[in-house]
């Protein structure tokens, strides 16, 4: 927010340097982003007299004399049509800095330094200057908007600086305002906490004025939506007479970012800059039925806004209607069927407080922005609504732009904009810093603040302007107080709580470290997505409506619906992930994420939900398959010493026969399997794709396995090759099983082969397997491991039916 320095000695008597302002600031909570010097890059300007000027034959160009006071008189030739003798305009001296201007004079494009030069002949020892080449618009200075030299008051006195005469002069600080202070969205919000950093009383604004006799009959205001506007203010201003604000106003408006309208828009934006309210102005001839009505749009309602754009409503936009239409888009912006244009004489003030809530997300809805629905999203208090008209209404006059009727309505819900009382314990206050601050300071700090403090004993009262709606309770008042004290005063202790700790990570820390190196060494690249996804997920994964996954917490302020609920799985993004890879033309990758997804034990939330951490792998490519990733599976199983097994299993959004249930000692964990056709084209996968995810936080407990030690075998191990003959729907883990139940000795089983075709029958597939059997108190002989094979062979047919391929 911009707050400019001579802005603000309206209101504080300031008699610190810009720079030890802003260090005040700072320490009390407002960090300014940028100290801007106005007029910076203008150096060595002054006053200039042009004591004679004689036009130079056959040229557009005048030779004149200009007197600079000590700087002596200069020679200076000049194309300006508007140069005079006897005139006073700005003299960049030879050495000066000042702006160069385009073609067209008025677009800057960068500074240029003042040299001597010669024009047709003729010496120039400087430049007169126009008010774009100081930087100035008609706005910052009279004049200054013309194509020509920025004349200057008559009694500016010659050689002297032009700054201070042209405003240029200033300061202004970028603020950066917390969330929590929507009270200082202000030029005089800010004002109140220079006031109280600098120990000096602040002066209001004046807010005075005087109502005729003249009433509108029959005005009325009736506010449907009091749950979204619970204060709505309009006064009826007649005999106005539009036309451009004072030359102090176009400036003020100017440096923060404002182009001047006319009076009466201007004394709206000025109110806004200054109290941080926005009003509105509706010309009264428009306003049909002598009548404001605020209420909730209707479904397909439409309004065009000043800026011309038509918007089509629904009943979660608030609207301010007359009898028929609406006229004005509540807290956002004005109806272009009723703005101030010149001929208008009669004009309604609307000051009104709307739930911020509902304005930002009309804003966003609608993608309409506005200066009033940034402050409006922020919050308004209704003490500065009800101030805020009257200082509209004290600027009308102040300006002579019309009369202030007798007509005020306020309709309100009742709500006090008096100071409320709160009493605290100075012990509590003082446990929340970790010091003890000096009671004559607390009371010093907290009047300073327009609080009232009143200390009895331990017990501190205080009177809570209404402005201040984020003083809540004591921690609050620390803050107030610290804030002010200093946070240098605050000592580093320990919490109550705290231990030393020799640091590093903990097991957790350790066991997801170990995973992700783990994974990385596989060739996977650790992925990380937001912690939210979108409904359409679900019908992406084609989850069915009673599935736990569609049991997800809904945010109340989402960025946006592709990300307005807290994940439940992994896996949509992990899809989502590997389908803008191969778009951008990678058809071949490996990526894990471990993340948490949100199971609430029950909606509405009662209690925080469960926050599981899952690991997905998503792998894609054509030399990817099914074995590709159980090999994943099985470096999570070995990382943490365990032993995974695996059964057919069946995923909605997974190939039917290329899913797997993943298990450890009997607890199913998670799931694995290829992606099915139909999501890989509704992604525009060019590829094949493979999913995998594990509920980590199932097998934590597993965390911190050490490592046992085995010897080396005595004696050599025997490796025998099988490849089995089976029904289709035999699973690999199946036969595994069978086989290391048969035989103790079995130490390993691999397949190294699938074959389903012409030599088999079609409901039949062969599977090849690689056994290692390794001898423990003697070697194996010569016949030893032949019935090994004959009791895995006999198990396997007596319990699957599976034969020796021959």
């Amino acid at each position: 927010m911009l707050v400019p320095l001579s802005w603000l000695k309206d209101y504080v008597d300031i008699d610190v340097t810009p720079q030890e302002l802003e260090e005040k600031l700072f320490s009390c909570g407002f960090e300014v982003e940028e100290l801007i010097e106005v007029g910076k890059d203008v150096t060595n300007v002054v006053v200039g007299l042009v004591e004679s000027c004689e036009g130079i034959p056959d040229t557009h160009l005048s030779l004149c004399q200009v007197n600079a006071g000590e700087h002596g008189t200069f020679q200076i030739c000049c194309g300006a049509d508007n140069v005079k003798k006897d005139k006073k305009f700005p003299l960049a001296l030879i050495g000066a800095t000042v702006y160069a201007t385009a073609k067209d004079h008025k677009t800057i494009e960068g500074v240029m330094k003042i040299k001597q030069g010669k024009l047709r002949g003729y010496e120039s020892f400087g430049m007169l200057c126009s008010g774009t080449e100081l930087g100035l618009t008609e706005n910052h200075y009279p004049g200054a908007g013309y194509n020509g030299l920025l004349e200057l008051p008559d009694d500016a006195e010659v050689g002297a600086d032009v700054k201070p005469i042209l405003g240029m002069d200033d300061w202004i600080f970028d603020i950066s305002i917390t969330a929590n202070r929507p009270d200082c969205q202000s030029i005089f919000g800010i004002a109140r906490e220079v006031a109280a950093v600098l120990n000096k009383p602040v002066k209001e604004p004046a807010l005075d004025y005087t109502e005729t006799d003249k009433k509108l009959d029959g005005f009325k205001v009736t506010v449907d939506a009091s749950d979204i506007c619970p204060r709505y203010i309009g006064h009826y201003v007649y005999d106005v007479k539009i036309g451009e604000s004072p030359a102090w106003m176009k400036r003020r408006l100017a440096l923060v970012g404002l182009d001047a309208i006319s009076n009466v828009v201007d004394i709206t934006n000025y109110v806004l800059k200054e109290l941080g309210q926005p009003m509105h102005a509706f010309d009264r001839s428009y306003i049909e039925g002598t009548q404001i009505n605020v209420r909730r749009a209707k479904n397909d309602e439409k309004i065009v806004t000043l800026d011309e754009k038509e918007f089509a409503l629904n009943d979660s936009n608030l609207v301010i209607c007359d009898a028929k239409k609406p006229v004005a888009l509540a807290g956002i912006m004005g109806g272009l069927n009723s703005e101030i244009l010149d001929t208008t004489t009669e004009v309604i003030f609307e000051s009104a407080k709307f739930a911020r809530d509902n304005i930002r997300k009309s804003s966003r809805a609608l993608g309409q922005s506005s200066d009033s629905s940034a402050r409006f999203s922020k919050g308004v208090n209704e003490y500065t609504t009800v101030m805020a008209m009257k200082r509209a209404l004290h600027l009308i006059e102040e300006l002579d732009c019309g009369k202030v009727s007798s007509t005020h309505v306020d309709v309100n819900t009742g709500n006090s904009i008096e100071p409320q009382t709160m009493e605290v314990s100075i012990k509590k206050v003082n446990g929340v810093l970790g010091i003890t601050v000096p009671d004559e300071d607390i009371l010093r700090i907290l009047k300073s603040l327009d609080f009232s403090p009143v200390i009895d004993g331990d017990k501190l009262t205080i009177s809570i302007p209404a402005y201040r709606e984020d003083m809540e309770s004591y921690p609050d008042v620390s803050e107030e107080v610290i804030r002010m004290y200093g946070y240098d005063h605050v000592k580093s202790t320990f919490m109550p709580t705290a231990q030393v700790t020799l640091g590093g990570r903990n097991l957790k820390q350790k066991s997801e470290y170990k995973l992700k190196n783990a994974l990385c060494s596989a060739g996977a690249y650790e992925a990380i997505h937001y912690s939210f996804f979108s409904p359409s997920d679900f019908d992406l994964l084609k989850l069915p409506e009673d599935a736990p996954e569609r049991t997800a917490i809904k945010l109340i302020n989402p960025i946006n619906e592709d990300l307005s609920l807290m994940r439940t799985t992994l896996v949509s993004e992990m899809l989502h992930a590997i389908s803008r890879n191969q778009k951008r033309g990678t058809l071949s990758g490996r990526l894990f994420e471990l993340g948490k997804i949100f199971i609430p034990k029950s909606l509405p939330l009662t209690e925080y939900p469960d926050e599981r951490d899952t690991l997905c792998v998503g792998i894609f490519g054509n030399d990817e398959d099914f074995f590709s990733l159980k090999g994943f599976a099985e470096t999570v199983a070995d990382t943490f010493r365990l032993e995974f097994t695996y059964e057919a299993g069946n995923k909605t959004f997974l190939h039917p026969y290329q899913t797997a249930i993943i298990k450890c000692n009997d607890e199913e964990i998670g799931f694995m399997g290829k992606v099915t056709y139909e999501i890989q084209d509704e992604l525009d996968m060019r590829v094949p794709a493979y999913v995998l995810q594990i509920d980590i936080a199932a097998i934590s407990k597993y965390y911190g396995n050490s490592a046992t030690y085995v010897p080396l075998p005595k004696f050599a191990i025997d490796k025998r090759d099988l490849a089995l003959v089976m029904d289709k729907d035999i699973t690999c883990a199946q036969v595994e099983n069978i086989i290391k139940d048969s035989c103790k000795y079995v130490t390993s089983v691999s397949l190294f082969d699938i074959y389903e075709g012409a030599q088999l029958p079609e409901d039949k597939k062969s599977m090849a397997f690689s056994v290692v059997f390794t001898p423990k108190d003697e070697e194996f002989g010569s016949d030893t491991v032949d019935g090994f094979v004959k009791k895995i062979l006999k198990n396997l047919d007596k319990k699957y039916e599976v034969k020796l391929r021959s």
